[in-house]
């Protein structure tokens, strides 16, 4: 396999931009990452209005949700590898135009089928996260590289608390359309940074894209996605489960064949033997399912009526505010996670991370009949994917060349997002097997869903620990080098 790097700029040499400039470039990728991840999540409280107001069943409105989740997870590898080898800007330019594109049109949506490819559309900017980290290694000094990837990840937790704490008043005070609207204004501030504010990164991969390899990758990422996303719709023992699961598992087993043959994979399989890549990946697939269980746990749990005796009666909005803490401790561990990674390496960050989230959950499935039960919960939670999801890109960083920056942030995208598919589909089993005669969830049902993400949110620790230290995760990145 040959690759090699185009103007590339070594760590320790000055920035290739100046601090204010370096300061702009990063609200604009802040701002186009905020859009995508309140796009993610801001659809999900509002589901039935959509499908009422539009004159769809509710699993056919479900699809708003499905073909953004399938359309970022077949993308955002392919889109992440183009950046590595067009230019990561020229790639982010259009990937925020599309992301553009898709929230107008589903600003203007008339029927559930134009809306369902506007947010297919809008699943393509999963590659804004990959190619933000790119543009952030390539850019700016060394020093200010940590502390800003873990800001721009932390973005992508809050983006996905703030959708759901926003959900509810834009859909009560204004209406669904509301909801693609406001986020269009960050988008396209963020297209116009981009395109005046920003110039190209150096660091190339020159290549041709492994148009198979992302044929069949695809194959793969849909059927596992739409398996996991159908699933508790169709039956999880149904054909088109079980059919779906297996062509999704035989696909991946092929995709991975063929790229340890081909001479310029999509995906290279040999940084998926880095330890410290494998065991990333890991923490973010387990904790993509952690962060989306809590989103639909804590709602569930504060929407239900105060009469059950374990639910607490409030509206929608006032269930979004609970989560505020929660996005206020994404703000801040973000970066803080940034600044533990300058002198202790992205093992430390992660771990603490991954222990927070762990005990976040733990508690609520203790007791939580009292609202700061809750409370707590949501701020260990907010403390917990702060810090480690900031931990995950700082850790791809140092284990991959920063030519592969890119393609290996990618895969880290997508296993988060896999992770909050899989979450997502997992605790809604367990809520509607517990339910009373009149269909509520049962109080077991939130102590079994607390439990449950508690008990996946262990392998995140596990998985932690199994990071390499700061200095041998560097060697790893050197020994990955392509020869």
């Amino acid at each position: 396999m040959t690759q090699t790097i185009k103007e590339s700029r070594p760590a320790d040499s000055a920035p290739a931009v100046g601090r204010s400039a370096g300061g702009m470039l990063v609200v604009y990728l802040s701002l186009g990452g905020l859009a995508f991840a309140v796009l993610q999540s801001l659809v999900a409280p509002a589901l039935s209005t959509i499908g009422r107001e539009l004159g769809a069943a509710t699993a056919d409105a479900s699809w708003v949700i499905t073909a953004y989740l399938l359309s970022a997870s077949v993308l955002t590898p392919i889109l992440g590898r183009l950046g590595d080898m067009v230019g990561k800007r020229r790639v982010l330019i259009g990937v925020l135009a599309i992301l553009a594109a898709g929230t107008l049109l589903a600003a203007l949506a008339p029927n559930l089928v134009v809306l369902i490819v506007a947010r297919a559309l809008q699943g393509a900017a999963g590659a804004i996260l990959p190619l933000s980290i790119g543009i952030v290694r390539d850019e700016l000094p060394r020093e200010k590289v940590g502390v800003t990837v873990g800001l721009l990840s932390a973005i992508f937790g809050v983006g996905a608390g703030v959708g759901i704490v926003a959900a509810g008043p834009i859909v009560e005070h204004l209406s669904w359309h509301w909801l693609f609207w406001l986020p269009l204004v960050l988008v396209v501030v963020a297209l116009l940074g981009t395109i005046f504010g920003m110039k190209e990164s150096p660091v190339r991969t020159p290549g041709r894209l492994d148009v198979l390899g992302a044929g069949i990758l695809s194959v793969s990422l849909v059927s596992l996605l739409l398996a996991i996303s159908k699933g508790q719709a169709w039956g999880w023992a149904d054909g088109r489960t079980v059919g779906l699961l297996a062509l999704g598992a035989v696909a991946l087993v092929a995709f991975v064949l063929v790229e340890l043959r081909v001479r310029e994979p999509l995906i290279d399989m040999r940084l998926m033997k880095v330890r410290g890549v494998w065991a990333t990946d890991l923490v973010a697939l387990i904790l993509g399912f952690a962060m989306f269980g809590t989103f639909l746990l804590v709602p569930t749990l504060l929407q239900l009526p105060a009469a059950t005796g374990y639910g607490f009666g409030r509206s929608v909005s006032q269930a979004g505010l609970f989560l505020l803490p929660t996005v206020l401790m994404m703000i801040v561990f973000g970066p803080l996670a940034g600044l533990l990674d300058r002198r202790f390496g992205p093992k430390v960050p992660m771990l603490l991370g991954a222990v927070s989230v762990v005990v976040a959950f733990a508690l609520p499935a203790l007791g939580h009949g009292a609202i700061w039960q809750v409370l707590l919960s949501g701020v260990l939670t907010g403390a917990g994917i702060g810090l480690a999801f900031a931990a995950m890109s700082n850790a791809i960083i140092e284990n991959v060349p920063a030519t592969q920056t890119g393609e290996a942030t990618g895969v880290n995208t997508i296993a988060r997002t896999i992770g909050s598919s899989i979450g997502t589909a997992v605790v809604a089993a367990v809520i509607s097997s517990h339910t009373t005669a009149r269909g509520l969830p049962t109080d077991d049902a939130f102590t079994y869903g607390f439990l449950v993400c508690a008990g996946v949110a262990v392998l995140a620790v596990v998985a932690a620990l199994a990071l390499p230290s700061a200095r041998r995760g560097a060697a790893s990145a050197t020994a990955a080098l392509p020869g």
